[in-house]
């Protein structure tokens, strides 16, 4: 998913904080000098697409931040530990805690960020694992678009809601962070890269694939790890996965003209048709012949 076109200057004058060194953007401003009478505030936020020779420098911030790359990569330097940026990472600072962010000549960066205040800010950092200073990565890499583009939607809005409405999707924001959060480096990051190609190969595969022993067995793995794998990074077990993406797909075809029940079952790999129509209704809360009739 690419980041919605981005409109030429704003209207108001920007921040001083912020580098010269953007070509396009996309940002919104709500309140400089936010009340320490409200729990938590978005401040500001958008999108930047940065020029080649991006290099922004910072020994403190007035705010808590969160910055999303999307594309492109570049070098960042966190209280003193060095990363590579590259899309789906997301990193976060505020007051005290130096950074120097550049970017790589050759692929500019593209990245969202949103910066915010409050007593509440420090604990909605914490909820998703990401304390100033924290760098982490999602899954998928464009998995935070669409929450960081309403954001800015409403953002721009200006309206007698924005602010609570900017406040609200920033608590969104922060349990979708949570979610969808990966490792990034060490032992943990080879468990999540073999969860990876896993929930990839069953989503490819998912009407031709039966049970949880046929899943291992051809993602070279025995049953137990696969379980702990998807424990660990998933809110479902692989088997429940694969049902879901079937129903999803019977779903769909159910909703064309002319699809018989029997015919979507054996679609999906489902022998028994009364088997598929209980397996249905329990997942889509409707009979595959009521939900026919939504049409």
């Amino acid at each position: 998913m690419k980041p919605k076109k981005m409109i030429l200057p704003e209207k108001k004058t920007p921040p001083a904080f912020f580098s010269p060194d953007v070509s396009e953007s996309r940002r919104f401003y709500l309140d400089l000098s936010p009340s320490r009478n409200q729990p938590l505030v978005v401040v500001c936020g958008g999108v930047e697409q940065c020029t080649p020779d991006y290099a922004i420098k910072r020994d403190t911030f007035p705010f808590y931040s969160i910055e999303y790359v999307v594309r492109g990569s570049g070098q960042l330097n966190l209280k003193g530990r060095s990363y590579a940026l590259k899309p789906g990472q997301l990193f976060a600072y505020g007051p005290g805690v130096s950074h120097h962010i550049s970017g790589d000549p050759a692929s500019s960066l593209v990245k969202y960020f949103v910066d915010f205040a409050g007593p509440g800010a420090a604990k909605l950092m914490r909820s998703c694992y990401l304390s100033p200073g924290c760098v982490l990565e999602v899954f998928p890499p464009q998995a935070l678009q669409p929450l960081f583009d309403e954001l800015i939607e409403n953002g721009l809005r200006v309206r007698r809601e924005s602010v609570d409405l900017c406040a609200k999707l920033l608590e969104c924001l922060a349990l979708r962070i949570a979610g969808a959060r990966a490792p990034v480096e060490g032992a943990e990051t080879m468990a999540f890269s073999t969860y990876e190609q896993c929930r990839r190969y069953i989503e490819q595969h998912c009407l031709r694939l039966r049970t949880l022993k046929q899943i291992a067995n051809e993602c070279h793995v025995n049953n137990a790890y696969l379980c702990r794998l998807f424990r660990r990074y998933d809110h479902q077990s692989p088997y429940q996965h694969l049902l879901r993406l079937k129903m999803n797909f019977a779903a769909g075809r159910l909703q064309q003209s002319g699809a018989l029940v029997k015919q979507v079952a054996e679609e999906a790999g489902f022998d028994d048709p009364y088997h598929f129509s209980r397996v249905f209704r329990s997942m889509i809360g409707l009979s595959p012949a009521d939900f026919r009739r939504l049409r």
